[in-house]
């Protein structure tokens, strides 16, 4: 049998194929010397990163770019023209992933999109690097799970922090026992969000965009968006038909570092979440302010999302640290390179160097101590009185590594060889996806009820209160304005299905749109 024609491909879509050969000749292990060579499907903001990777590993060579929006693509083609590289363009994957030119791909297009490609890449023998959340709702990522087994394809997902050596040493520190059992995980991603706007009706789609590729497996309806970004770019990630909030973008980086410290290999059995978009209407559909309790049996995990400022009058971020802290007499400003570019060794996840708090990253809380991990690079670890021990810092080079360490798998033919396989992206970021679904089923209620709900649950509730004083600050009345919580959702972790909850189970799964569709069976 031959690789399926883009004429099939447009008919039946890929996802009702329920054979195909792999003519890829990279199913062998490739010699060392051999040109492992890549299509980037989706360049407008990350994949420009994946290119930029790419390009500096011995033995890739991109060949072949792809985006629906023709002004990126040709300035992605021209950018590669003015250095003397050719490469073949299209603006349909399906494309790409025919030409036997292509071994490997990259993508880093919108949410939705992120399963149903890795999966045709499956069936098409090609190994695929695919950007986080590993999927855009639960079952799908679990579909793309069985097509890396089935076909034996390498899938990394690009969640980054798993090749920090720093970190790596630091989860291995804590399996072993190092500060004693852990007692709670958690991610903070406080980000700054502001509204993108309440548009006038549905708005023109723009030129050189298609449309209907870039809404590929969700459902075609106009946009009804204009913030910053336009109609259609970016600010996806804030409508469920597309994203999956903040949660789902910058917080499934430190969701998958908390469950990576817990061990567990499972979505939570138990999850509850209460937040709400506040501050400001606009078109977005997701929670700007989200506190997500994950009820693991050993130790249990709790994620904070704040889009609002630390307050109304300000642009600064609240920083989070586990002990009561004194702010150093000066702060410490970024240094400048002689290009007048911060330098980045003085700057740790939303905190400058001398400032040990956190706006986005994790904190380990254990018997003797806690792990400090700001954002994706390194570990710092305490004991109980917040005095620093002995570093387990190692080299980290940036995304870079794990583009390397992707490769570096393409080679051996080994998914152990992977330090962010399929699996672990799916189980991140289904645990988003509980936390999202949760939100969604939740009831708008008084503070004074959520009171009451989560007085038995000392984690949630110190959380909560924290998060009233946020809004607060911001101007937020949670009495005029109330934010929903959830009921406590039970999950069967072996199904991958909630218990006795319809709603909820409704929101397991999207509904597609033909030709897009993640298939029943890969």
């Amino acid at each position: 049998m031959t690789l399926i024609s883009r004429r099939d491909f447009l008919k039946t879509s890929l996802a009702t194929t329920a054979t195909l050969s792999l003519p890829w000749t990279w199913a062998r292990a490739a010699g060392a010397n051999e040109i492992i060579r890549v299509g980037v499907i989706g360049f407008g903001g990350r994949g420009r990163e994946h290119i930029s990777a790419l390009r500096k590993i011995e033995g890739v060579k991109i060949v072949a770019l792809c985006d629906v929006d023709d002004n990126i693509l040709a300035k992605g083609v021209a950018e590669f023209e003015k250095r003397g590289e050719k490469v073949t363009s299209c603006k349909d994957p399906r494309k790409l992933l025919e030409n036997k030119n292509v071994d490997v791909v990259t993508t880093a297009t919108p949410n939705h999109w992120h399963s149903l490609l890795a999966i045709w890449a499956c069936q098409t023998g090609k190994d695929i690097y695919v950007e986080k959340p590993a999927s855009h709702c639960i079952w799908e990522g679990r579909q793309v799970v069985k097509a890396a087994a089935k076909y034996s394809r390498i899938v990394q997902v690009g969640s980054q922090s798993r090749s920090s050596q720093g970190i790596r040493q630091a989860v291995a520190f804590i399996h072993k026992g190092g500060l004693g059992k852990i007692k709670l995980a958690r991610s903070l991603c406080y980000k700054r969000r502001k509204s993108i706007g309440k548009a006038e009706g549905t708005q023109a789609i723009p030129a050189g965009l298609d449309y209907d590729l870039w809404s590929g497996p969700a459902r075609l309806v106009p946009p009804r968006r204009n913030g910053k970004f336009g109609p259609v770019h970016y600010d996806w990630h804030w409508i469920w038909l597309y994203g999956n909030g903040d949660l789902g973008n910058q917080g499934v980086h430190q969701v998958d570092i908390c469950r990576w410290f817990l061990g567990e290999k499972t979505m939570a059995p138990r999850m509850m979440s209460i937040g709400g978009r506040l501050g400001y209407e606009d078109d977005g559909e997701t929670p700007n302010t989200q506190i997500a309790f994950f009820d693991y049996a050993a130790a249990p995990m709790i994620s904070e999302v704040r889009g609002l400022a630390s307050k109304a009058d300000s642009e600064e971020m609240d920083k989070y640290w586990p002990l009561k802290f004194t702010p150093p007499p000066k702060k410490e400003e970024p240094k400048k390179s002689e290009k007048g570019a911060t330098d980045m060794r003085t700057v740790r996840g939303g905190r400058t160097a001398g400032d040990p708090r956190s706006s986005i990253g994790v904190v380990i809380h254990c018997e003797n101590g806690f792990v400090s991990i700001p954002n994706y690079t390194q570990a710092d670890i305490f004991d109980n009185d917040g005095k620093e021990i002995p570093e387990y810092k190692g080299k980290f080079k940036g995304a870079d590594d794990h583009f390397a360490n992707f490769i570096k798998a393409v080679r051996s033919r080994k998914t152990s060889d992977l330090n962010a396989p399929i699996i672990e992206g799916h189980l991140s970021a289904g645990l988003c996806h509980q936390a999202n679904i949760a939100y969604r089923v939740g009831k708008k209620t008084s503070p004074d009820a959520i009171r009451e709900q989560i007085e038995d649950n000392k984690v949630v509730s110190e959380a909560f209160g924290r998060m009233c004083e946020h809004l607060a600050a911001n101007g937020v009345d949670l009495a005029k304005t109330p934010v929903a919580i959830s009921p406590r959702l039970k999950f069967d972790t072996k199904k991958e299905q909630f218990v006795d909850n319809a709603a909820a189970n409704a929101l397991v799964k999207n509904k597609y749109r033909a030709p897009f569709v993640v298939p029943d069976k890969v």
